[in-house]
């Protein structure tokens, strides 16, 4: 194998120190520097280009590692980032694979685990641990409800009149019944019809529901009509 350049950073002196002795330990990795911040990580990552950095996510901010990743992974797109946490299930781990980090690797991972990890990162072959898969199920559970919601919102939009269309955008717009009129200059006999209209296509009882509905899933940014 060939040799593979590191860079850690971490502001905790004890878990600094024990991830340099672990690399300094193999023969085909070499330790280009050893930092405490997200600035000072991106500063030697443009010295000494590295292929792996380890990085803590809270330094000198609470999220600095994970900033710091994001702008490494613009200017440097081939070094690969594993991020150093001590919680296995932290939500901030799966928000942060979003830039560009290919694993994570708990602080208290034994020795060879460490070194697996470094390995396969760099082999372009990082293992989707089981919390990151987990949370990749529930997110395309997620996005599927989501897709199904939306598109059949969208088939009950297509079926009102323009009209109808008009006033559930206003009512988007926290309008009531009563401005609605006063903006169409029409009665507010004829807004109430619509509205009543309009409940009975999406099947709904309160026009907050539909308003929620369709602020949620951000309709009028969805389709041309509304632009």
């Amino acid at each position: 194998m060939e040799n593979i350049k590191l860079i850690i950073s971490d502001d905790m002196d004890a878990h600094r120190r024990r991830l340099e002795r672990i690399i300094t330990k193999q023969p085909n990795m070499t330790l280009l520097a050893s930092v405490d911040s997200g600035a000072a990580t991106i500063a030697k990552v443009e010295q000494e280009v590295p292929d792996i950095i380890l990085m803590d996510i809270e330094m000198e901010s609470k999220y600095a590692g994970i900033e710091a990743a994001n702008k490494i992974h613009v200017s440097y797109p081939h070094t690969k980032i594993i991020l150093l946490t001590v919680h296995e299930d932290d939500n901030i781990v799966f928000a942060a694979f979003k830039t560009g980090i290919v694993d994570y690797i708990i602080k208290s991972f034994p020795e060879e685990e460490i070194v697996e990890g470094i390995i396969a990162a760099y082999r372009d072959d990082s293992p989707i641990r089981p919390m990151i898969a987990k949370k990749l199920r529930n997110e395309l559970v997620r996005s599927k409800n989501h897709e199904s919601l939306l598109m059949n919102t969208l088939n009950i939009i297509s079926t009102l009149t323009a009209s109808e269309l008009e006033v559930l955008k206003l009512l988007c717009q926290n309008r009531n019944r009563r401005q609605i009129a006063l903006l169409r200059s029409v009665e507010e006999e004829t807004i109430k019809k619509q509205v009543n209209s309009i409940l009975r296509k999406f099947n709904k009882r309160r026009t907050k529901e539909i308003v929620k509905l369709v602020t949620e899933l951000q309709i009028f940014n969805s389709i041309s009509y509304f632009n």
